[in-house]
């Protein structure tokens, strides 16, 4: 019975992983794009993996360190997305990034049955797709956090060169305004 619910549960992710999938697809493919589902559809990524996961470590299929480093990336990630948007600066997602879910995606559903049908090593090809996807949200996080803070030095000093400019042209029609004063009390004093 156990390994039924397991196949049940292993199913169910992937048939949720797939749907996720094509919802996001054909939004973009139309153009039909929502600010709700913008926001939405990374949280419930979110809550189909932390979960599967959270239930993988109490069914002690998966090491302690491994959901931890799994969980906190998504956290991290997220608010630097947060901040990212806060800064209107853009966080597109990395390559890496997709290898990670691809990996997870398979990884996970592979342990939910803790089975081998047909001599097949799920369970031990499961966990070596979700200790991959670890070791690449490590890798991953590092990049996105490069990026963003590149960004954000690029978005200030851009913002400190407008600003100086700006003072610039600021100076140069004062200099202009007292350029033509003095011009107009030249003129008077010679009348």
């Amino acid at each position: 019975k156990k390994v039924t619910f397991g196949y049940i549960a292993g199913w169910t992710f992937v048939a949720a992983s797939i749907t996720d999938f094509l919802d996001g697809y054909i939004a973009r493919k139309r153009g039909i794009v929502t600010v709700f589902g913008s926001f939405i559809d990374p949280i419930a990524d979110k809550f189909l993996v932390v979960s599967s996961l959270i239930m993988l470590l109490a069914l002690e299929r998966l090491n302690v360190l491994v959901v931890i480093v799994l969980v906190l990336r998504e956290i991290y990630i997220t608010a630097l997305r947060l901040l990212a948007i806060e800064r209107g600066v853009t966080l597109p997602v990395a390559n890496l990034a997709k290898w990670k879910t691809a990996f997870q995606m398979i990884g996970i559903p592979m342990l939910m049955p803790n089975d081998q049908p047909w001599g097949l090593p799920m369970p031990i090809t499961g966990k070596i797709c979700v200790y991959l996807a670890a070791l690449i949200s490590v890798y991953s996080a590092m990049q996105y956090s490069l990026g963003l803070v590149k960004k954000l030095k690029d978005e200030r000093k851009k913002k400190q060169e407008l600003k100086k400019s700006k003072k610039e042209q600021e100076q140069k029609v004062e200099e202009k305004v007292e350029e033509q004063a003095n011009t107009s009390s030249n003129t008077d004093s010679q009348k």
